[in-house]
């Protein structure tokens, strides 16, 4: 086959220039062009013949000075090198996602980031800015792996770190020192003719003055509007007037449920506010003792003013209203009987969350909190009640993993972020005690799964350094949900309510269960059962510790 070298054209042998673009046109004479006179016109044969070098030259060069000639070459190999491309993309990401998928990729994804570098609600310290190395993730990459005698490893390391060690309770100087407002608005005794803890708190504004106009609770969320609207218009028929002055009467809570979340508090909060002597705060989870009294809102935010204990207070105003009028009743006036009637609080952060103290407190001695909320409870309340619903820690993490997880939810993902948070876990406790850890919001916010709220004997070990043993019930999520009247008439008997009428009690038993799985995560199934045997093993240690101190071996969990 012939080539045409200016044009750089494949060319028929019959037919040598007739397609030549620069051979055509209306002023082309064949004597004159240079082409057709045969100058500069060099044949290739490729054919089984040696191909001229200085014509490959040739062609390249000219070749450049026709557009429609590279086009016309290069349209073809471009469109196959795009189609390649595609095809050994798609190869590449069915690789990735079914290897990850199956456990056999063999080396780590390069989307997976490290927990500080990822996690949008870790807040700067400077205290800690030095803490945040001990928490990088070890070299060996094992989320996706899921090899389970590596973690396992990872998993002894923790349990020959565990120490459960007494923590020092400090006096009460010392807590007035931290909060002084705090101490100068609770008083240290309370109505005696009350079986709840209220008193009596002079009221100076007029009857112009808002009583809620400065209430965080109020002025951070707009559904907590239409309650203090309702307060305003009812707070002036409830002052109580003596000697020319004003007086509101104030409440705290008599009993607390404490904790912990997904493990059934909400039920049952729903079922003891059907109790006719139980009322409970205006919002069912204040979170105030944990964050805000520190500003917190949520803690990825940054802090915002204060909660003062007023705000606090103001939520049982409603509750107090109702005491109030059996405490100016005659019954309770003449024949001496007492208000029976006794507020909740179920703020299931209570027992657990202590990560603010770093920002407000001074640092104790290896990193230890020298104040927990439990502390402060018991200064003002030395008498209250306290009520922990628990559930087997391995189910309630993949519980809080579904509920609070906002994208991409999976158990291979769930997996995932177990095999890191244990990783995290482990290297704390490598330099810290265990308290410190547990309390430690650095660590707390890097964890893409909350493992710690399930360490349940840390914290109630904590609480029983200041409470005494028969002010805390504890019960099981697994034997409210099996023989739901026996666990409520143990917490009727612990709060010592009155007795039901038949009528009553089967509308506290028998009403359907609160917060359930949404059904959008019942189709995602159960946790991988690596995953599980991964977390019973972590668990173990501390459930055994938890059977220990409850002298009861179903909070081992053995048979879920």
């Amino acid at each position: 086959m012939r080539y045409c070298i200016n044009c750089c054209i494949h060319l028929l042998p019959n037919d040598l220039h007739r397609q030549c673009f620069r051979c055509r046109g209306p002023d082309h004479n064949n004597q004159k062009c240079p082409v057709c006179r045969g100058e500069n016109r060099i044949p290739l044969y490729t054919d089984r013949k040696q191909m001229k070098w200085l014509a490959v030259l040739e062609v390249r060069t000219d070749h450049c000075e026709s557009w429609n000639g590279f086009f016309c070459l290069r349209k073809g190999k471009l469109c196959s090198l795009m189609f390649g491309l595609i095809i050994m993309t798609l190869v590449m990401v069915s690789y990735i996602l079914t290897g990850a998928k199956h456990g056999l990729l063999l080396i780590p994804s390069p989307f997976h980031y490290g927990a500080f570098a990822s996690n949008p609600s870790l807040m700067d310290n400077e205290s800690l800015s030095d803490v945040k190395d001990y928490y990088q993730p070890s070299k060996m990459n094992i989320s996706y792996v899921k090899d389970y005698p590596s973690i396992k490893l990872i998993i002894d390391t923790i349990t020959s770190k565990i120490e459960f060690i007494t923590r020092q309770r400090p006096d009460l100087e010392e807590l007035r020192k931290q909060e002084p407002h705090m101490f100068s608005v609770i008083p240290n005794k309370f109505l005696p003719n009350s079986k709840n803890p209220c008193w009596y708190e002079e009221y100076r504004g007029n009857t112009t003055t808002d009583p809620y106009a400065t209430n965080s609770y109020a002025l951070y969320s707009k559904r907590f509007r239409i309650i203090f609207d309702y307060l305003r218009k009812v707070f002036w028929n409830h002052l109580y007037h003596y000697k020319d002055k004003h007086y509101r009467l104030r409440c705290l809570p008599h009993f607390y449920i404490i904790g912990q979340p997904k493990c059934g508090t909400t039920d049952l909060y729903d079922r003891l506010r059907l109790h006719p002597d139980v009322r409970f705060s205006a919002i069912k989870e204040p979170h105030w003792w944990t964050r805000k009294r520190f500003g917190i809102i949520r803690l990825r935010d940054g802090f915002h003013d204060r909660y003062p204990v007023e705000d606090y207070l103001d939520l049982f105003d409603l509750a107090a209203h109702q005491i109030q009028s059996v405490l100016q009743s005659d019954a309770v006036k003449d024949r001496g009987k007492r208000n029976n009637i006794i507020i909740g609080e179920a703020s299931a952060s209570t027992m657990w969350d202590n990560n603010a103290w770093i920002f407000f407190y001074d640092n104790s001695t290896e990193g230890e909190p020298p104040f927990l909320i439990q502390d402060f409870i018991h200064a003002f309340q030395p008498n209250a009640k306290l009520i922990i619903m628990l559930r087997d820690p391995v189910e309630r993490l993949y519980s809080d993993y579904l509920y609070f997880a906002s994208a991409n939810k999976s158990a291979e993902d769930f997996h995932e972020k177990v095999a890191e948070s244990l990783q995290l876990f482990e290297g704390c406790l490598l330099d810290f005690s265990l308290r410190a850890c547990v309390y430690n919001n650095t660590l707390n916010n890097a964890m893409p799964v909350r493992l710690q709220v399930g360490l349940y004997v840390v914290y109630l070990l904590d609480w029983l350094t200041v409470f005494n043993k028969d002010q805390i019930l504890v019960l099981r999520l697994e034997d409210h949900a099996s023989n739901m009247r026996y666990t409520m008439h143990m917490v009727f008997q612990f709060l010592d309510l009155g007795p039901l009428s038949e009528k009553q009690e089967a509308l506290i038993t028998k009403s359907p269960a609160s917060n359930t799985r949404r059904p959008e995560d019942r189709s995602l199934g159960p946790m991988l059962p690596t995953t599980k045997a991964i977390l019973r093993d972590f668990y173990r240690p501390f459930n055994t510790k938890l059977a220990q101190v409850l002298f009861d071996d179903a909070f081992l969990w053995k048979r879920t």
